[in-house]
């Protein structure tokens, strides 16, 4: 069984930046996909950010591209979401997902955090 631990949510201004971490348990983090989502109150899970077991690939939503940024290191186990230039609409509970291989589909992804919280003020 895989446990995924999200850290690094948190209240900023517009404009600012926060870095969110998700912590894997296990020894084969090394195989497998990792991705982000984000669900706001009111609204749908959304694919945010993916990318490949050894991050030779990234898929990123058109909403953050440019922004944010995904990154893995592996022998921490640990992907991180690095997120830039932050707006109101960026606010919402961000999770990540363990996934066989690189996508955006939420269905694909068999392993959840728990989410963490980011609140982007005006």
């Amino acid at each position: 069984q895989v446990q995924l631990v999200e850290s690094g949510g948190g209240l900023v201004q517009a404009g600012g930046s926060l870095r969110l971490s998700c912590a894997a348990s296990g020894r084969t983090f090394s195989n497998y996909a990792m991705g982000w989502f984000r669900q706001a109150p009111g609204k749908e899970r959304e694919f945010v950010a993916a990318i490949s077991w050894d991050g030779s690939s990234t898929y990123y939503a058109d909403s953050v591209k440019g922004r944010f940024t995904i990154s893995r290191d592996n022998a921490k186990n640990t992907v991180y979401l690095q997120m830039n230039s932050l707006k109101p609409t960026d606010t919402a509970v961000y999770y990540c997902a363990q996934a066989n291989s690189i996508t955006i589909w939420r269905n694909d992804y068999h392993y959840w955090g728990q989410g963490t919280q980011v609140t982007v003020s005006s």
